[in-house]
């Protein structure tokens, strides 16, 4: 499988996840921006950034460092990797912020 078709089926693996969990999550189709779902529940937000067997790269992580979100938002990374069930989930802070 391509490296785009594996990403998209860890995309919708992720949302599936998210739907299960009570969220209304809407995916970038075409993602070229920070995050690829975003996911809302009453109380919170998870904006969650797909990665299929590798870290984002330095460029990203200081992209998302920098972009302030409300307190109830969430800016997630999921990293999936090959033969493991679940996904490995980094939440990122906000510059300045502790987490």
């Amino acid at each position: 499988m391509n490296c785009k078709g594996k990403g998209s089926r860890r995309e919708r693996q992720a949302k599936k996840i998210l739907e299960g969990l009570g969220f209304l999550v809407t995916h970038a189709a075409a993602s070229l921006g920070i995050f690829d779902l975003i996911a809302i529940n009453s109380t919170s937000m998870r904006l969650v950034q797909v990665k299929a067997n590798r870290k984002p790269s330095g460029a990203e992580m200081e992209v998302m460092k920098r972009l302030l979100v409300p307190s109830c938002a969430s800016k997630e990374i999921w990293i999936f990797e090959d033969r493991k069930a679940a996904p490995s989930i980094t939440v990122v802070a906000t510059e300045g912020e502790i987490r």
